[in-house]
């Protein structure tokens, strides 16, 4: 029975209030190993808006036969919208007891809400492979593409087709950034899918100012893979590595990333956005939430949320405005958030649902804001590969880029 209760996707049992802004906690490979009931309850205190480590505390309070309290648990992740897989559906109320299980029922929603808002944009051929983030100029014309498994960008010049640039010596590239004025791009490069093809290959970012063919590089230290890409209004470019747990910089001019958050402070950091006076980072820790990093101390702090919401599975994070714009793609169900910041940037203090559960999606993945919309990667495909290569049963398709409008 406790194997059981293992496999379902699990809560915790009541809301915290946000109390503003709070100390990170460290969190390591070792913080994913905790089952204990009472260090479970510990770590949802010190995270209170993921999903991830209350499912983790449901699990224990299921296993240990704790009904009243996995009631309450169930009440939260309903609150968030939270929608079980169906055979969990049909398994919880069992585990929870005879004396429980009606009322574990009515708190199980039956399925996602389906907000389909987004039209597509354009489609990057098949021969593209596997297409990671997606930057639209503010014109919302031109665009650029990168692929891990071909090692190169695909560029759309006004709605021609998507062209091919190798970058000499790129390993698998991902995360893309750009500048605010336009003036240069930055392109994450790193053996991020263990494709033979990126032995040997520059690790770090390349700098882009219009020529692919020889892009000024700034290389990451030594095991870092970095992955997501931000830029700050004094040109500084900010990289998370999702598999070490560090954050890195690099100021304008620089030839070398330097670390901002030690790796050993987040589990695996992923999108990061700048906050307007270019004084935070907002960082998205795939499992634990989302963070706030003072650029002139490297301090973390956790970005509190005064309503309801989950701030897990977060992959992609730009800012628009006072919102963070957030791809929730480790969630159940996948959507696309706004998170309205207090005015200090310290806490969230309002959320829209932009889009969800939307019938065309496989997972949804990297993208950029212009021209008052988030243009993003529709239909992932990293299912479809393994190790730079598709799959033979899994042929790659042609990847769809979409536009959600982002407008109050």
């Amino acid at each position: 029975m406790r194997a059981l209760a293992a496999a379902l996707v699990l809560a915790l049992a009541t809301p915290l209030a946000a109390q503003g802004p709070a100390p990170w906690r460290s969190v390591d490979a070792a913080t994913g190993q905790i089952t204990e009931l009472a260090a479970l309850e510990r770590l949802a205190r010190d995270f209170p808006d993921s999903t991830s480590v209350r499912l983790r505390l449901l699990n224990a309070q299921l296993a240990g036969g704790e009904g009243d309290v996995a009631l309450a648990s169930l009440e939260w992740l309903r609150e968030r919208g939270h929608v079980f897989s169906q055979p969990a559906q049909a398994q919880i109320p069992q585990l929870i007891g005879a004396a429980h299980a009606e009322a574990a029922r009515g708190l199980l929603l039956p399925a996602a809400e389906v907000i389909a808002a987004s039209t597509i944009f354009d489609t990057v051929q098949a021969e593209a492979g596997l297409i990671e983030s997606v930057f639209v100029a503010d014109n919302g014309m031109e665009a650029m593409a990168s692929s891990v498994s071909r090692r190169a960008v695909f560029v759309r010049s006004g709605g021609a087709e998507w062209t091919a640039f190798p970058i000499t010596g790129a390993q698998s590239l991902s995360g893309i950034a750009s500048a605010a004025d336009s003036s240069r791009g930055w392109i994450a490069s790193a053996d991020i899918d263990g494709s033979s093809g990126n032995l040997g290959g520059f690790t770090g970012i390349f700098e882009v100012t219009g020529d692919f063919g020889n892009p000024r590089r700034i290389a990451a230290p030594p095991g870092v893979k970095v992955s997501d890409l931000a830029a700050g209004p004094d040109g500084t470019v900010y990289a998370s590595d999702p598999e070490g747990g560090g954050i890195y910089r690099a100021p304008a001019g620089a030839t070398e990333l330097s670390a901002l958050v030690a790796p050993g402070t987040l589990r695996s950091p992923q999108g990061l956005a700048v906050s307007a006076d270019g004084q935070r980072l907002y960082a998205s820790d795939y499992r634990y939430g989302l963070a706030v990093i003072d650029l002139a101390t490297g301090a973390a702090s956790r970005l509190a949320s005064d309503v309801p919401i989950a701030l897990d599975g977060i992959d992609g994070l730009w800012r628009y405005g006072d919102e963070l714009v957030a791809v929730q793609n480790g969630t159940s169900p996948m959507r696309i958030i706004a998170l309205r910041l207090s005015d200090d940037g310290t806490h969230i203090v309002g959320h829209r649902t932009l889009e969800q559960a939307h019938p065309d999606w496989t997972e949804p993945l990297g993208g950029s804001v212009a021209d008052g919309a988030l243009y993003y990667v529709g239909n992932g495909q990293w299912e479809r590969f393994e190790k730079g290569a598709p799959k033979p049963d899994l042929p790659a398709l042609p990847t769809q880029i979409r536009r959600l409008p982002l407008g109050l």
